[in-house]
């Protein structure tokens, strides 16, 4: 009798021991689970995609006179982006240097301002699809072009911009004085190089073409023989991310086949698809 108490206590006990490590098991499968979860799946959760972007930057990112509606190239890319990803956006206005940091730490999920791809960032970064293509030019004073004839020429002259970006590392390599603005609008920019504050802007071609059109008062033009570094750009995001890049590379992907994107480059650029690849002779 006592046996028989006895075996069936211990397999009470071992059924016990057994719930008890099942229900264990459980609970860390659910913990990894959790654990696990990829920045994919929070946007999914959440129903929204956060976008960082300057709201400055035209005709990339800018808040449409009148109205205050932020729009651009790039904003509109990803709207139609984000819907065919039945998402929500959520847009973040911010340096470009508070940009790259935000997707880096995770506070956005993308960055989009017009950012070129190039080999450091991809150290640190992922870049989508390349959906802009073009290459660099110098705004300069009309009446002297800043005393510039070449790119060497730039040693010892003032040049504004992001002190991260590919063109103000152009700049500094050739011995400029960088000079840096907080987020600042086209207008403080070139309006600088037409009263000297600054002597040269160092940007893509089609975004200092536009600006110099918006502001024609100015005396400064776009300086007619310097053309260099072609360049691709893309949208930013943090790595690992591979299925937040994935969706968005394919709802991208199916932009460029189906004409969206070269309609929206059309509609901000003046007639120019920027979707198309660019050779220039250096």
């Amino acid at each position: 009798m006592n046996k028989i108490l006895s075996s069936k206590f211990s397999i009470t006990a071992l059924s016990a021991a057994a719930a008890l490590t099942l229900s264990a098991c459980g609970s860390d499968s659910e913990e990894t689970a959790e654990e696990t979860a990829s920045a994919w799946d929070e946007i999914q959760e959440q129903g929204t995609l956060t976008v960082a972007t300057s709201g400055t930057l035209y005709p990339t990112s800018y808040r449409e006179e009148g109205t205050d509606e932020l729009t651009g190239f790039e904003v509109e890319v990803v709207r139609e982006m984000a819907e065919r990803l039945e998402l929500e956006i959520e847009f973040s206005e911010m340096g470009f240097d508070e940009m790259m940091t935000s997707v880096q730490t995770g506070q956005v999920d993308i960055a989009a301002n017009d950012i070129e791809i190039n080999e450091d960032r991809k150290e640190k970064f992922v870049f989508s699809t390349p959906f802009k293509y073009s290459y660099g030019t110098a705004i300069v004073r009309e009446g002297d072009l800043s005393g510039i004839e070449t790119l060497e020429d730039l040693e010892g002259k003032k040049a504004a911009g992001a002190s991260t970006s590919v063109y103000m590392e152009t700049a500094r390599s050739y011995g400029a004085e960088e000079v840096t603005y907080d987020n600042a609008t086209n207008e403080t920019y070139l309006r600088d190089v037409a009263i000297g504050r600054t002597d040269v802007i160092l940007n893509d071609y089609y975004l200092q073409t536009l600006a110099i059109e918006a502001f024609p008062e100015l005396e400064i033009v776009i300086h007619p023989t310097i053309k260099y570094r072609p360049s691709e750009g893309g949208m930013v995001m943090n790595k690992g991310n591979d299925e937040l890049v994935e969706n968005v590379n394919n709802a991208i992907d199916e932009m460029l086949e189906d004409g969206t994107i070269a309609e929206l480059s059309a509609e901000f650029f003046d007639g120019a698809d920027v979707t198309q690849p660019i050779e220039i002779e250096e």
